[in-house]
């Protein structure tokens, strides 16, 4: 791993749910990852609706608030805060927003072939206790869901959210994954003034990224440990996406790599591990 590959102008996009419409803030070759795109649909309601290919990426929609009628094929979904739809690669999405507007994270990645498509209620999930469960302790307890895992068959999205006691550390220990995975984070749920910092390292005596992250604002981990912490008083939340490097072989949740000051910290992840 080298510093180049932490760069803050390839690894940070700030407020990346300014503009309504379709828009696309990670893009490989333009920010620091290889395989992973994300966006953001935000519609009013009585908005047209917004239609596009997926192309060869499979694609992933997950649906921060409000609510929405997504068509692909001669199939029609509707979804509400945090339910999420895998699209595969070759096909065609028309998005609609609902009574209440609606606000997607679309997130996609290139594959060979594509796999079916799949809706996954988020109340499905938080029932799950394979895909929905509390990790850590004391200063480094939160609430650890996943979206799009294990109950999904795809080629190398992962997807899920992160919701942290306030004041709290999340991603602890710190851990890193570059080897099969690079990963995003995007920042949710947490209004004015509430704030988090960021570190994002290979040498463990100087992080090459620290930064203060906001609600809409978005981090990439091409490399290196990243460990996250609140603001006293408010939470850091995240939708985390990650692309596995080789598809299907590297598409696991939960093998990481801790670093090895804090090895004997137990990560709690490994209870949500999701092997394809």
């Amino acid at each position: 791993m080298t510093t180049e590959q932490i760069a803050k102008d390839t690894c940070i996009v700030r407020n990346t749910a300014a503009r309504k419409g379709r828009t696309q803030a990670v893009v490989p070759g333009k920010t620091a990852t290889k395989y992973l795109h994300y966006g953001r649909i935000i519609l009013d309601a009585g908005d047209a609706p917004v239609k596009f290919d997926t192309k060869d990426r499979e694609t992933g929609l997950i649906c921060l608030n409000g609510s929405t009628t997504v068509r692909t094929g001669d199939q029609s979904f509707t979804l509400g805060r945090f339910d999420s739809l895998y699209v595969p690669r070759d096909a065609s999405i028309e998005v609609t927003p609902g009574s209440d507007g609606c606000d997607l994270a679309e997130l996609a990645a290139p594959v060979g072939r594509p796999y079916p498509v799949q809706f996954v209620p988020y109340q499905n999930v938080k029932k799950d206790p394979g895909l929905h469960l509390n990790v850590g302790s004391a200063t480094s307890q939160r609430e650890v869901s996943i979206l799009i895992g294990k109950n999904v068959e795809a080629g190398r999205l992962l997807a899920g959210i992160t919701f942290s006691q306030p004041g709290n550390w999340t991603s602890w220990p710190p851990h890193e994954h570059a080897a099969m995975l690079e990963e995003a984070y995007l920042y949710i749920d947490m209004p004015a003034p509430s704030y988090g910092v960021q570190l994002v390292y290979t040498d463990t005596k100087e992080p090459e990224l620290a930064t203060i992250v906001r609600e809409g604002d978005v981090v990439l981990m091409p490399a290196g440990y990243h460990p996250n912490v609140a603001a006293p008083g408010g939470s850091i939340n995240f939708l985390w996406m990650m692309a596995a490097n080789r598809e299907r072989e590297d598409r696991q949740y939960g093998v990481v790599n801790v670093q090895p000051d804090f090895a004997s910290v137990p990560a709690g992840i490994d209870k949500l591990r999701a092997d394809r």
